[in-house]
This record gives C-alpha cells, structure tokens and sequence, in this order.
C-alpha cells in the first residue's frame, strides 16, 4: 500500500520493461485499505463496495498517467492486468476464499482498454491457495540451466520461488517482509516506512519477542502455503509481546530479523542446493534486511535481480502483465506444484473496454 506499481510491457520476442513508475496511493484511501485489511475490522457491505470502487479509479488513473509519462499510445496497448488490493486472503478456511479489491469495471471503462483482474480466486476454487502467483514469471524470465536458483520478493509479506537446474518450479509465502515493520514504522515514527533501515538499526534485537515470534504455528506448516496483512499484523505483534515494554527501534530490528530468519530456514528446508537468491520489491532497498539475508545464507549469493537485469521494484507488476497475457491466449497462468490446486487453470476475468 505505499504505492501503485505500473510496467508498461512488451513481450515479444522476450518479455521487455519498457517503463515502470511508482505512483501514490491518496493517504486517506491508503489508511482505509489499511484499517479495513486488518482481521479484527468490522465491515460493513458499502464501505467494501465504495473501497473496490475508488481503488479501481486509482489504478485506472495510474495506468493512464503512466503512458502519458512514457509517451505511450492507448491503441499500442493490448490490455490492463490488474492485480488489486487484496482485503483478505484465507484460502485454508472451511469456505476458502481471497478478495481483492479495485473493481476492473472501472478500470475498463476509464481508459477504454481490455482489462484483465481478479487472477486468484479460480486457483482457489480448484483447491489452491492462490498464491503466489509469480512463480511461472519467475521461471519464464530468470531460470537457469546452470545452477539452483531462488526468487525472493519482498513485499508485504514475503514469498520464495524456487528454480532449480532441473525439476518442478515450486514457491511459497514464507510469512511477514516488510508488512509488519513499516506498520510498527508508522505508528511510532509516523513514516510511512524505516528508510535506510535508520530505525532498525538504532535498536537491539529482542531475543525474547524474536523467539515468542518465531513460535507462531503458520510457520512450521507445509507449502504450498500463502498469508497475508489479515494474518500477520500489528494486533499479532502486540498480543506476543506479552505487556512488555520494550524500546519500538529494539522491536523494529527484530521484526527485521524475523523476516531474514523465516526466509532463510525455509529456503533452506526446501532448497539447501541454491547458489543464487535474486531479491526484488520493496525490501531489496532496506539494507539491514539484505545485510542480515546475507548473513543467514552465506554460501549463497544475495543480490537484487538488477544483477540480472530486472528492476527489482517492477517486477510483480510485469508479472501480471504477463499474467493477462497468457490469460488472453487461454494459457494456464498458475502453477500447480505451487499453489497446491488441482492441475493447470486459465486465470481471471476479462473485461472488455
């Protein structure tokens, strides 16, 4: 939520970012996706539709600001893929579900292209998770015949691809990124995120709070797995500090330190043999949180997937571009070994403009 991600994509013949801009999300809107995505906030049915309404005008307004910036023709473009703002992910549940919000209606019609949304909720239905959905981008634009690789991105919650030289393409979430410390940021600093990891690093990791944390049941599950803000939020947090009163920079660094601890042991459980871990979204520009992946995973190399030529801060928006893409050529976008459904399925609706 501190922002919307826009690619502009070309795919042929390789997938190709032509542009990619960050643009903002309006504060209040920002703080009202926030305050209805926890999972104690009461509902009601018109604040959900007047949200999924006045998302679907941002995003819309985003995309049309960003080819006006990279000098782009509507006609050049096939169509939108709108990921949305996901308000709450529980696949596991007796009735499994995941709701994301930004009515592509109104995507549609106010830039008058073919927009294509709503990716998660066929895996879901045939018995999946969901997510991640990244994998098979991963795969198509990073695989390597050389060596087991791994994608990280760090997001609001942080999930794995697993690209080995040979076999299945796997991935998972592997529980809180950066989530959990730009909420505590917030609340303490009033900044919307720990830039430079300033805060972070004025503390002292807590080892009590660090193990408390660590001790959460969802971690020791097995994939395919996937969680979300409704889950790992700051009422979590504070229910396993136990009334302690600690300094917020010490529970800053070890939120940080939680999330370079749960990626590691899982991507070590899952993929001991990965030599290289390309890290990209948000997280990739908060160096504590780079320094302590690398310190976790010494014997292997922890960089951001510039090295590979990708900007890290573009990448799950090129991936659902690319996820229209095969959803319009009636490809399967998610990947079962992944997400746990059924077998392969054609993902999203498509809404003519």
């Amino acid at each position: 939520m501190d922002g919307i991600d826009a690619a502009l994509m070309a795919f042929d013949p390789a997938p190709r970012l032509v542009f990619g801009r960050t643009y903002p999300l309006p504060a209040e809107l920002a703080a009202e996706v926030l305050r209805l995505s926890q999972a104690e906030a009461r509902l009601s049915l018109d604040e959900v539709g007047r949200l999924d309404t006045r998302l679907g005008q941002a995003f819309a307004a985003a995309a049309l600001q960003a080819l006006r910036d990279s000098g782009t023709a509507n006609t050049s473009v096939r169509a939108i893929g709108s990921h949305g703002q996901t308000l709450r992910h529980d696949p596991r549940g007796p009735a499994p579900f995941t709701q994301q919000l930004g009515d592509a209606n109104v995507i549609a019609e106010a830039t008058g292209l073919v927009t294509v949304a709503d990716f998660r909720r066929r895996d879901v239905a045939a018995g999946g998770q969901g997510a991640p959905l990244m994998p098979a981008f991963h795969a198509a634009i990073l695989h390597s015949q050389d060596e087991d690789r791994a994608v990280l991105n760090l997001g609001g919650i942080a999930n794995l691809t697993l690209l080995p030289r040979q076999g299945l393409v796997r991935g998972f979430d592997t529980g809180p990124a950066n989530g959990l410390m730009d909420a505590w940021c917030a609340l303490h600093t009033g900044e919307s995120y720990d830039r430079d990891a300033a805060f972070a690093r004025s503390g002292t990791v807590d080892g009590a709070l660090l193990a408390r944390l660590l001790a959460e049941p969802w971690f020791s599950l097995p994939p395919p797995k996937s969680t979300g803000r409704d889950q790992f939020h700051l009422e979590w947090l504070e229910s396993r500090m136990e009334g302690a009163t600690l300094a917020p920079a010490d529970v800053q660094a070890t939120l940080c330190e939680l999330s370079a601890i749960t990626v590691a042991r899982a991507l070590r459980d899952s993929q001991a043999d990965t030599r290289r871990l390309l890290v990209c979204g948000g997280g990739v520009h908060n160096p504590l949180l780079m320094a302590r992946l690398g310190a976790h995973l010494p014997e292997m190399l922890v960089e951001s997937t510039a090295a590979a030529g990708l900007d890290p801060d573009f990448i799950e928006a090129a991936g659902f571009a690319w996820l229209a893409r095969e959803t319009l050529a009636g490809r399967p976008g998610n990947l079962p070994a992944v997400t746990g459904a059924r077998g392969a399925r054609v993902l999203g609706a498509i809404h003519a403009p």
